[in-house]
């Protein structure tokens, strides 16, 4: 499917995102309106670059012979992005790699894929799209077409090379997803964590699709192990970040995490636990609508009652 085919299959799945996005904390309009979003980009030093627009943020590392991107956001955001892309190289993207299925991050793959560049996940990543799926509110995402489907994908760890740069890809399982890949660039020290990391905001964990609070603290601990106090993170969502921003966002996660326990041991019902509001900190500090913050609590909850805890 080319990006101009931006028919009604294509406007299903996007919608079936924004579905997703209504989840978190902050959604934007339903839909947005793609013609007004600006794609700001950050130079983040040593020729790699952060790309901010509607959706998922993007990474790039400019190569001597391409350019190996992290994540795509909407697919009607393509020509804004190649235009943005343009304004630092005049370099194609060679490989892409989608940090997990949600196609506010991967809308735009097909695009690019169609352009020549190859697109990289994790294997889960993979049969989720080409599977369809069902979200925690019951939103649902069509499956895609074979031609739409990454055609490189790995299991826990893969290295990505091009002339000059080097990205390492990690799978840290059962987080926000089953599939989720943490991008690590060197040479830059930058580090791109896909939704594993939200700044500002509440996480999406999409425990219907294999997320899990346990996965996400781990998750976490082991991006801390990766950063220095020079190191610049890109999180899924939220602005550039450092160490101690994960550091908070870590605490965070724990903290809802011991909280939830005493709440589930003491034998509280999904409506006991929100009508308690265990979060009720957090929600102020994030601005978070009443939406964003029940969501949070049911993955919580459920996250402990599935017995991963």
């Amino acid at each position: 499917m080319s990006r101009i085919q931006f028919t009604g299959f294509a406007l299903s799945l996007m919608l079936a995102v924004f579905d997703v996005c209504a989840q978190q904390a902050n959604p934007g309009p339903r839909p947005p309106d793609f013609s007004k979003v600006d794609i700001k980009v950050d130079d983040l030093g040593h020729r790699t670059y952060m790309l901010e627009g509607q959706g998922g943020n993007i990474t790039l590392a400019v190569a001597d012979d391409g350019i190996i991107m992290v994540d795509s956001e909407f697919a009607p955001l393509h020509d804004k992005i190649k235009a943005a892309i343009a304004t630092v190289t005049d370099q194609p993207v060679r490989y892409l790699i989608d940090t997990h299925f949600h196609l506010d991050h991967t809308g735009g793959s097909a695009a690019f894929a169609a352009e020549g560049a190859a697109v990289v996940a994790q294997e889960n990543v993979r049969k989720r799209l080409a599977a369809g799926t069902e979200g925690m509110n019951g939103n649902h995402m069509t499956p895609l077409p074979e031609s739409d489907l990454p055609t490189k994908v790995y299991g826990d760890e893969l290295t990505l090379k091009l002339k000059g740069r080097m990205a390492e890809l990690r799978h840290l399982s059962a987080a926000h997803t089953d599939g989720d890949t943490y991008v690590y660039f060197a040479d830059a020290n930058v580090l791109a964590t896909g939704d594993l990391v939200s700044i500002g905001r509440y996480p999406y964990i999409d425990v219907v699709n294999g997320g899990n609070l346990k996965g996400m603290i781990a998750a976490a601990n082991a991006l801390l192990k990766r950063t220095t106090d020079q190191t610049r993170i890109v999180p899924g969502h939220g602005p550039l970040a450092g160490k101690p921003d994960l550091l908070v966002y870590r605490d965070m996660l724990q903290s809802a995490h011991t909280r939830m326990e005493k709440l589930v041991r003491e034998g509280k019902s999904e409506d006991d636990v929100l009508a308690a509001r265990p979060f009720a900190d957090f929600d102020a500090k994030f601005g978070a609508t009443e939406q964003a913050s029940q969501n949070f609590i049911r993955a919580v909850y459920r996250s402990l009652k599935t017995g991963a805890s």
